[in-house]
């Protein structure tokens, strides 16, 4: 299997896209080895941009390849079963809806600038509103275990860690920490410890210094 993924501020290096680095925690998960291939626009195979429109990341196994990071992980799950990370939907209705929405959040508060204006605020309280929708959840009468789906990883804790990475990473670098996640959100403070503890996430990280160079690239 190769990975080609969004390159880093050097070219040759890891990037800081949220959409490989799910990819990359579910093949970890999975056990599965890999090469990794960060491209630039300049540097990508001829035959992804021809047949795929350049899109990353995209995997590559034997003759197919696979782009959109929910597509290659549903395939990764399906073909390679253990151990399973998809839940039912009865499973997983409840945990996709409290997170529906706040990526989008994210990125429109950390893109934002001139930080502390009034849009910047209402921005800022659009993304603390989806932040209590995961605090909700995650303090649900009941709940057992860490994760989005209590004591079982899922594709969804592979597809939000990455963001919320992202989200604290951008909170503390470009938004003077205007969001006190231990303070305002506890519960989603310790999701974020359980699953940052996980070694598919430490396994594929990059540099904060990465997520600041592509935030600050997408910044007005």
């Amino acid at each position: 299997m190769t990975l080609y993924c969004k390159a880093g501020p050097d070219g040759t290096s890891l990037g800081d896209c949220p959409f490989a680095h799910f990819v990359r925690m579910v093949l970890e998960e999975k056990g599965l080895e890999y090469d990794l291939q960060p491209a630039t626009q300049e540097t990508k195979p001829s035959w992804l941009i021809e047949h795929y429109g350049g899109k990353m990341p995209a995997l590559r196994h034997r003759k197919e390849c696979y782009v959109e990071s929910d597509v290659i992980a549903e395939y990764l799950d399906f073909f390679f079963q253990e151990p399973p990370l998809k839940a039912s939907a009865a499973e997983t209705e409840a945990a996709e809806a409290a997170v529906d929405g706040i990526f989008p959040a994210i990125a429109k508060y950390l893109k934002h600038t001139p930080d502390g204006d009034e849009d910047d605020l209402t921005l800022k309280a659009g993304l603390e509103e989806k932040l209590g929708n995961l605090e909700a959840h995650l303090g649900q009468e009941g709940r057992s275990g860490p994760f989005m789906m209590g004591s079982k990883m899922s594709l969804l804790d592979c597809s939000l860690a990455p963001k919320l990475y992202h989200m604290e990473t951008g909170i503390e670098g470009l938004k003077g920490k205007s969001i006190d996640l231990s303070q305002q959100f506890p519960k989603v403070r310790a999701y974020m410890d359980a699953v940052f503890a996980r070694p598919s996430f430490e396994k594929t990280i990059y540099p904060k210094e990465t997520v600041l160079w592509g935030w600050g690239n997408a910044r007005g």
